[in-house]
Parts: structure tokens; sequence; C-alpha cells
């Protein structure tokens, strides 16, 4: 039973930063969408201005997507660091029950 409650625990990150990601997407998305729609059609100046920010947008998203990425596997890193140790541990603890027994 801890086996499965401890499964649900590692699995709760993983869904906080995908409906992190898709948050984000989804807002630029709309975001750019509604700056397309809302802005006024003519004028180079409005579309460079648009472009610019459509582009800063971009690459907002990508590095808050990369941060996002580099700390689901650094937490992925440390989960998988914890579980080694506590099957090490435990397989010491049968070894030395093993042990025990074979002593009687």
């Amino acid at each position: 039973m801890a086996n499965h409650e401890h499964e649900n625990d590692t699995n709760a990150p993983g869904d906080f930063w995908a409906g992190l990601l898709a948050g984000l997407l989804i807002g630029g998305l709309a975001g750019a969408l509604a700056m397309l729609l809302l802005a006024p059609q003519s004028g180079k100046k409005t579309q460079a201005k648009l472009q610019r920010q459509s582009h800063e947008l971009r690459e907002q998203t990508t590095e808050t997507v990369e941060d996002a990425v580099a700390q689901a596997r650094g937490k992925a890193r440390q989960i998988t660091h914890d579980v080694r140790k506590q099957a090490k541990e435990l397989e010491q603890r049968g070894q030395a029950m093993l042990d025990g027994q074979q002593g009687r």
C-alpha cells in the first residue's frame, strides 16, 4: 500500500508541469491571436511591432518550457536517487535477516 501512495506522489509534479506548460502555450496562442484580431491591419509599424512581440513571446515561452523541463528532470533524478537508496537499504536489511536466520 505504501508503494501505491508513493506512485501517486511522484505523478503529482508531472501533472503540475504538464498543466503549466499547456496553460503557457494556450495563453501564448490566445494572446497572439488577440493581438492579430485587435490590431489595425494597416501600417508597417504595427505589423513590425506585432511580429517583434510575437517573437518575444515565443522566446519567453521557450525559456519557460526549458526551465520547467530542467526542473522536472532534476526532480526525476532526485526521485530515482531516493528510490535506489531505499532499495539498497531494503536489500541490506533483507540480507541481515537472512544471515540471522541462517545463524539459527
